[in-house]
């Protein structure tokens, strides 16, 4: 299992784009400076009236697969 850390900051209009479908992923730095690309379904639980501001953990398993993100802070 690995574990990444990032901050992420859009706007609510920024996240209906993500929401709607218009993109099917979201790349982020992590804050050891890897880039990381994940599907942005998984955003959807985190999108609020202000957009999405806050620290979130990734956790992948076994070849990278995608096993859940959490905000953090």
């Amino acid at each position: 299992m690995t574990e990444y850390f990032f901050s992420l900051y859009l706007s609510y209009a920024e996240c209906l784009d993500y929401y709607h479908g218009k993109y099917t992923s979201v790349q982020v730095t992590e804050d050891g400076g890897k880039t990381i690309r994940f599907a942005a379904k998984h955003l959807r639980p985190f999108i609020s009236s202000l957009g999405i501001r806050g620290r979130f953990r990734l956790t992948l398993g076994a070849d990278n697969q995608f096993l859940k993100l959490e905000k953090v802070s």
